[in-house]
């Protein structure tokens, strides 16, 4: 019998935007023969050759290579100075994010944004149309964007558009980035 795949409360989406290839291998952390291998980054001294989404959900693949799948520093808001006010987030949302939840890829360091003094959940890839659609909502993201790199967003080129989602209360925010 199959096992159930895990749920990324932070990257529901994980699945349907490849960050997962369904192929037959052998877990590196685990060693159970699996049919899920993550293709998304990792941060880590020691790269495994394939894991699969259980040691990632449980966290077993970040203790075991002493890795992350996002690493703090990209954390909207989040500073390595605990004294500093920005720090809004425990550690176990810190952790959550960057030892429970595959990265995504991006054409720079990914950027993983907070609202709500939560971090957000990734939800896809977008383009200038998807955009436009939310624009009201994005408004503060989008204010330090021209509207020509706006308009030239795209969810599978260059500059990319990065959409996430409130947990607390839906308000999307938007990053972008490119070469």
């Amino acid at each position: 019998m199959k096992q159930d795949l895990p749920i990324f409360r932070l990257h529901p989406n994980a699945y349907q935007l490849d960050l997962f290839a369904p192929e037959v291998g052998t877990c590196s952390c685990c060693g159970h023969l699996r049919d899920w291998k993550y293709r998304g980054p990792f941060y880590a001294i020691h790269k495994p050759d394939y894991l699969c989404p259980w040691c990632i959900a449980d966290g077993s693949a970040a203790r075991r290579y002493e890795g992350q799948f996002n690493d703090e520093l990209s954390i909207e808001g989040w500073q390595p100075d605990p004294s500093v006010s920005a720090n809004a987030l425990n550690a176990e949302l810190i952790a959550e994010v960057c030892d429970r939840t595959p990265g995504y890829l991006a054409w720079q360091q990914a950027h993983w944004l907070v609202h709500c003094g939560q971090p957000c959940q990734f939800i896809a890839y977008v383009g200038s149309t998807e955009v436009e659609g939310l624009r009201p909502e994005l408004a503060a993201d989008l204010q330090h964007l021209n509207d020509t790199h706006v308009q030239a967003l795209s969810a599978d080129g260059n500059p990319t558009g990065y959409l996430f989602r409130c947990l607390q209360c839906g308000t999307h925010r938007l990053h972008t980035d490119g070469t």
